[in-house]
């Protein structure tokens, strides 16, 4: 009950968002979690107003999103990335972004 308590009121502002958790439970049944930022899939099919990704990526697209889009994504997400740049996170993302057939406008923008 306490872990509910406690994730409510750290999650208050991020209400109907799918949000992973990372729990830590020790034999003395204390606890402690940490709230990680929404998967990359989700913020994409958010920022392209998707219900789901494609079912064939590599033949039919779905939607498109921009470089700023990516860009946004990347920045909130870095922390909980294996990168350390923010222009390799934004690789990540578009890779992402093409697995679920969406693609991603214009061109890399040089100055990030």
């Amino acid at each position: 009950m306490e872990f509910c308590k406690q994730f409510n009121a750290r999650t208050q502002a991020k209400a109907g968002k799918v949000l992973p958790v990372v729990i830590s439970y020790y034999t003395d049944k204390s606890f402690d979690f940490v709230v990680k930022t929404s998967p990359v899939a989700v913020q994409l099919k958010d920022a392209a107003k998707l219900k789901s990704g494609s079912g064939e990526p590599n033949r039919r697209k779905v939607a498109s999103v921009t470089w700023e889009q990516v860009q946004a994504i990347a920045e909130d997400k870095l922390p909980d990335l294996n990168c350390f740049t923010l222009a390799s996170a934004m690789k990540q993302v578009a890779g992402t972004a093409r697995s679920m057939g969406i693609t991603v406008k214009g061109t890399f923008p040089e100055n990030v």
